[in-house]
């Protein structure tokens, strides 16, 4: 039984100290894929080197809605665009992102989020690569914009949006991310969506370090816990956890590698 990460950071600083150890035993413990999604051109470029380093590990390749003010310059903005297209072509980058919207912290300006967001939008559809959408508090606007982009393969990252929208989103060919806030016991509106869509449009993840899963909240989280969240998705829909693991791991290739 082994599982796909869909989405964690492990450019991240709080792995410094132990990053090499802890990858380099992930095959031993049951996990089989890693996507290592970005937050601006910094990390973009370190995940790349991740993935060169580990064959288990692929990269993603974007600007976080945080990041995006830097952008507004316009020269700088076209030579970030330039320099996500020259990443795109390495051979494990499988998707543009994370990005999408924030109102909740709203580091960014609302309006220069829309902008790259649609500008990255169009790249990966120039690219024909999936996308790996963070939205905060902008669920609405986030999918209509998502809608009228055309696009129509990626992830919504760390969902929470309601089961109807969820069901809209898979209908426009979209996966729904499922992560360590599905174990906590608030987590009302995220065990509806698993219950209500079907297991073929789920991939787990962990965002590590950070939405560590209970039982381990509090601690900086990894791909190891993958199983705490497919335990519960597990029981959710009242099924084997090995079904679990097989079609999300499934479900993560053919996003990413098909």
């Amino acid at each position: 039984m082994m599982f796909f990460d869909s989405h964690a950071h492990y450019d991240d600083r709080s792995f410094d100290k132990d990053r090499h150890d802890l990858l380099s035993k992930m095959p031993e413990n049951n996990v089989d894929y890693i996507v290592n999604a970005a937050a601006n051109i910094r990390s973009s470029n370190e995940g790349i080197h991740l993935a060169d380093q580990y064959p288990f590990i692929y990269s993603a390749v974007g600007v976080h809605p945080h990041n995006v003010e830097e952008l507004n310059n316009n020269d700088e903005g076209r030579e970030v665009l330039h320099l996500l297209e020259d990443m795109s072509k390495h051979p494990k980058v499988v998707a543009i992102g994370e990005i999408g919207l924030d109102y909740y912290y709203e580091h960014s300006p609302r309006e220069i989020q829309r902008l790259w967001f649609a500008r990255q939008m169009e790249l990966a559809k120039e690219l024909d690569l999936p996308i790996i959408v963070h939205s905060r508090d902008a669920a609405k606007e986030t999918f209509d914009m998502i809608k009228a982009s055309g696009l129509n393969k990626g992830v919504i990252h760390c969902y929470s949006g309601s089961s109807q929208m969820a069901k809209d989103y898979i209908d426009m060919g979209f996966y729904i991310g499922i992560g360590g806030t599905v174990t906590f016991k608030n987590a009302r509106k995220a065990v509806e969506v698993v219950r209500d869509i079907p297991l073929d449009s789920i991939l787990i993840e962990t965002d590590c370090p950070y939405l560590t899963p209970v039982p381990h909240r509090g601690k900086r989280n990894d791909s190891t816990y993958l199983s705490h969240i497919a335990s519960k998705i597990a029981e959710i829909k009242n099924m084997p956890l090995e079904e679990v693991a097989k079609v999300t791991k499934d479900n993560g290739k053919k996003l990413f590698f098909e």
